[in-house]
């Protein structure tokens, strides 16, 4: 993985996945990158924290449960208008691609790799 300089103030992310290896390793990968990272394995506990949080960028999974991430991208939207989010997703859905278009939303397909969401988060 490339190195990134951290800067003066660290991009605070919010990691949200239901598959605990997953996120884990985004957060390890992306703290290591020298973000100042949260997260969150079901979409109530990423809810709160949007709710009670500032983030700058969020990475979410597409299914979390009953709901999914283009749910939270559109309270991330809502809360923090200037806020880069990335969704990811085993399945090219154009359905789910076109709704996180209109949300401003990066839209990846898994696998990905930690370089190119870091990439994304820069590319603001």
């Amino acid at each position: 993985m490339r190195q990134r300089r951290p800067s003066i103030h660290p991009q605070r992310v919010l990691v949200v996945d239901d598959e605990p290896s997953l996120l884990e390793a985004m957060k390890m990968a992306f703290t290591r990158a020298g973000r100042d990272v949260v997260s969150c394995r079901t979409f109530e506990d990423a809810r709160q924290q949007l709710l009670t949080e500032h983030f700058d960028v969020m990475v979410t999974d597409v299914r979390l449960g009953a709901f999914n991430g283009l749910q939270l991208a559109v309270i991330a939207r809502d809360r923090h208008p200037e806020m880069r989010i990335i969704v990811f997703s085993g399945f090219d859905d154009p359905v789910l691609r076109e709704e996180a278009a209109h949300l401003g939303a990066s839209y990846v397909l898994k696998p990905v790799g930690a370089d190119h969401l870091l990439d994304l988060m820069t590319d603001v």
